[in-house]
């Protein structure tokens, strides 16, 4: 293998060079302000004659490959020029020169601000993905795609869908982050910390087919096919599309597979109105990595697994649990948080996804203008692990196992609707959203045999032997809002508005729901509301001049109780008891973010320097209620806020002809501001870091693209983690760096027109790290580091794709 990819790296940087001394006399030739250029058009589009604007944003030029197309003068990432808070763009393109099936999460990850990590190659690995931004995890951030929303991206998803089961890579338009707080607009009841808006491609005005083949380590095979229908008699047009992706893990026994479809119509209605209908189907089937602690890693390394390959083992762990009698040599325990010699046989996550939404654009003037979406989305979900601690019964099979799962279903439909009067110097919005969520749980054990090895975890079971507990919850979410832009001067802008939020959440427990644990009392039914009529943005923009601007804003925002019965900020994650202690206490979320940032661009340069302080309110976290002695339960409680403070930035230079560098910097100082009791312990977090956010985040992305030849080498630091509250233990800071490379073909040869070839290489020099930290929650202490919650980054991993367009 290493054979393999240096032979191929070394033709390819051969390549760049060679092709880079060729076009050496045209460099010498760059445009300039006011000058045209001719461009190779995209499939169904004609040559277009551009004008290159004497006042620009740096725009990294790629010529257009057939089998993707991006726009002929499309920029790799766009730092907000013009805006009244800190946000940025990453374009389709920079999301395509990723390996195909990749999260769009990774090529976010560049910018400034943002943690994202996972411990599989794509990022697509849900049990894994972790996003954090400025100290915010993904339960506070906002998320939508087309402006539908997807939920909190919770790995026990309730109330949404990750990006990559709502649309495929391929399909990827613009995504755009804003780091401190979303606008008023964002359909997301948590945006605390910022939203991140996804958009899909509209289908292409010529016809055409687009397929695409992947294959790489850990024999990953991936295949894609779109097909375009071009303008229809009616001026509609319409695409669908497909993809199987079938990979093993790079660790272990298992697989991780998906299949998707998307597909997508936009018909005008006379010249005001336009309907866009879009649908898409997914399934992810995936066998899970096993969680490790620091003490694991020291004492084996980062390539301890699950024994998926190893019924018999597990098997005669399980007796050992049951009878209590000595474990297997090498085996010290079944738990998480005991030494590191654990071990558990498979695990799994299993997904099916159907979203849809219909929209309508319309203008009612010239100066009124407005749209209306309705969005249905229904998912069923299970959580798969073996476990030691529930035998089979003996009339069942009988073995020491049995398969565990938590199992999900959602039924969510909702409206989105805006209205924009244009009035003077005022652009007046307002809008409404509502969503009705219907979402059933529930906590069910399954059978294994004896004899033989179990099947496979990929799929749905069925006929439980035993049901822990099963439960109803409807969500109902109500937000209004109403913002202004008005241009003051030309030089100055100023932005205000708000909204107003109310989510009602009701849990209704069906059957007794015991426990199955001593003194248990079962689980709670009632209702909560979250509610604030008033959540205020100001924000201003003030242009210096015609390369530097000046900006500044504040947010005031609500997080809605989350509702299910595993949710990290769910009242009813509890006892009866534990949640009669709460009931009328708990308060929502809260947080207030200050930014004030500047921003410089020309032709050549964008940067951008963001200065922010955000004060997080009514912390929820899960602590005993009362005295631990007592046997009191734990529940969900206030427990104080988080300050935090920090810089952002960024620099995007094309310091020669098809010649680029890109760099961001972050450094977030967050720390609690309060002390935990927890069941009569006092744990002194105050002034302590924030778990899982690093200080420092850095990266570093040298490109090159010529229209035949790209490529870029990128460079991502993270500085080191904490995963206990008190602090006490701490991941070391990591650097990782990527390669991607492809070539282009311009042929009028049947064979080579409209192909272009990819070489991706992830972690490019084989680091061994910790990549997700959290991924089995947090605890107060860990002082001897045996607390399961890492997951290992994926060593060095080679993929090659090869795209054509007909």
């Amino acid at each position: 293998m290493n054979k393999t990819i240096s032979l191929c790296l070394t033709t390819c940087l051969s390549a760049l060079l060679v092709h880079q001394a060729a076009a050496a006399a045209t460099a010498r030739k760059s445009l300039k302000p006011g000058h045209a250029v001719q461009t190779r058009a995209a499939p169904g589009t004609k040559n277009q004659t551009l004008a290159v604007p004497a006042v620009a944003a740096p725009v990294q030029v790629a010529q257009t490959s057939a089998a993707l197309p991006p726009s002929p003068s499309e920029a790799i990432i766009v730092l907000g020029a013009g805006a009244s808070r800190e946000t940025q763009t990453v374009s389709r393109m920079a999301i395509s020169q990723y390996v195909p099936g990749t999260s769009p999460f990774k090529a976010l990850s560049k910018l400034p601000g943002v943690m994202f990590t996972t411990s599989d190659p794509l990022g697509a690995y849900e049990w894994s993905q972790q996003i954090i931004i400025r100290g915010f995890d993904q339960s506070r951030l906002g998320f939508t795609m087309d402006g539908i929303p997807l939920g909190n991206l919770a790995y026990g998803n309730d109330n949404g869908l990750s990006i990559g089961r709502a649309l495929q890579t391929e399909n990827n338009g613009a995504a755009t982050l804003t780091q401190g707080a979303g606008s008023v607009g964002v359909a997301a009841s948590n945006d605390l910390g910022g939203a991140l808006e996804f958009t899909s491609i509209d289908p292409t005005n010529r016809f055409g087919v687009d397929v695409a083949g992947t294959v790489g380590s850990a024999a990953t095979w991936r295949t894609f096919m779109r097909v375009n229908s071009g303008l229809l008699p009616t001026g509609g047009k319409f695409y669908v599309s497909y993809d199987y992706l079938d990979a093993n893990k790079w660790k272990g026994d298992g697989q991780q597979r998906q299949q998707q479809a998307n597909a997508k119509f936009v018909q005008p209605i006379g010249e005001n109105v336009k309907l866009t209908l879009y649908g898409d189907w997914s399934m992810r089937q995936e066998n899970d990595y096993q969680d490790l602690s620091l003490a694991t890693i020291q004492k084996y390394g980062y390539n301890v697994d699950n024994i998926t390959g190893n019924y018999a083992l597990a098997k005669q762990i399980g007796s050992a649990y049951q009878s209590g009698t000595a474990y297997p040599a090498g085996i010290g325990s079944t738990n998480y948080d005991s030494p590191p010699d654990f071990v558990y046989y498979n695990a799994a996550g299993l997904r099916q996804d159907a979203l849809g939404y219909g929209k309508l654009d319309f203008r009612l003037s010239d100066r009124l203008k407005g749209f209306a979406t309705v969005y249905g989305h229904t998912n069923s979900g299970e959580g798969v692990w073996v476990t030691p601690y529930v035998p089979t019964p003996a009339a069942l099979g009988g073995s020491p196992l049995s398969t565990r799962t938590t199992e999900y279903g959602i039924h969510r439909e909702g409206f989105i609707g805006s209205l924009s009067y244009q009035a003077g110097h005022h652009t007046i919005e307002g809008g409404f959203w509502f969503e009705n969520n219907d979402f059933e749980q529930a906590r069910r054990y399954y059978p294994l045999s004896i004899d033989g090895t179990p099947d496979s975890l990929h799929w749905y079971q069925g006929n439980p032997f035993y049901t822990q507990w099963q439960a109803a919850f409807n969500t109902k979410t109500y937000q209004v809002h109403l913002q202004d832009t008005w241009q003051i001067m030309k030089a100055l802008k100023l932005n205000y508005g708000f909204k107003s939020l109310i989510v009602d959440n009701t849990a209704t427990q069906i059957g007794s729901n015991l426990m199955g644990v001593k003194g248990a009392d079962g689980y709670p039914s009632g209702s909560i509301q979250s509610s604030n009529g008033f959540l205020p943005q100001v924000g201003v923009n003030y242009r210096l001049n015609r390369h530097n601007e000046i900006f500044a804003d504040f947010a005031r925002n609500m997080a809605a109780f989350d509702n299910s019965q595993t949710g990290a900020t769910s009242p009813f994650a509890t006892t009866i008891a534990g949640y009669d202690a709460i009931k009328g206490k708990i308060k929502p979320e809260m947080s207030y973010t200050e930014e004030v940032g500047y921003r410089y661009h020309d032709n050549n340069i964008q940067a951008s320097l963001t200065g922010y302080y955000v004060e997080f309110e009514n912390r929820l976290l899960s602590i005993t209620q009362g005295t631990g002695i007592q046997g009191n339960a734990s529940a969900l409680a206030n427990v104080g806020g988080v300050t935090a403070r920090g810089v952002d930035a960024a620099f995007n230079y094309q310091f020669a002809p098809h010649w680029s560098i890109y760099a961001s910097y972050a450094f977030n100082n967050s720390y609690y501001d309060n002390n935990v009791n927890s069941g009569g312990t006092i744990y002194n977090i105050k002034g302590k870091n924030v778990v899982a956010m690093p200080r420092n985040l850095a990266n570093v992305q040298l490109g090159y693209d010529d229209g035949t030849i790209w490529g870029n080498v990128l460079m991502q630091f993270q500085d080191r983690r904490t995963y206990t509250y008190t602090n006490d233990s701490w991941v070391p800071a990591t650097d990782v760096f990527n390669l991607n490379l492809g070539y282009r073909f311009h042929s009028r040869n049947i064979v080579l027109r409209g192909l272009d070839a990819q070489v991706n290489v992830s972690n490019l020099f084989d680091k061994r790290y910790v990549a997700t930290v959290g991924s089995n929650g947090f605890q107060f202490s860990d002082p001897d580091h045996t607390f399961a919650t890492l997951q290992a980054g994926s060593p060095r991993m080679v993929f090659f794709t090869l795209r054509k367009h007909f």
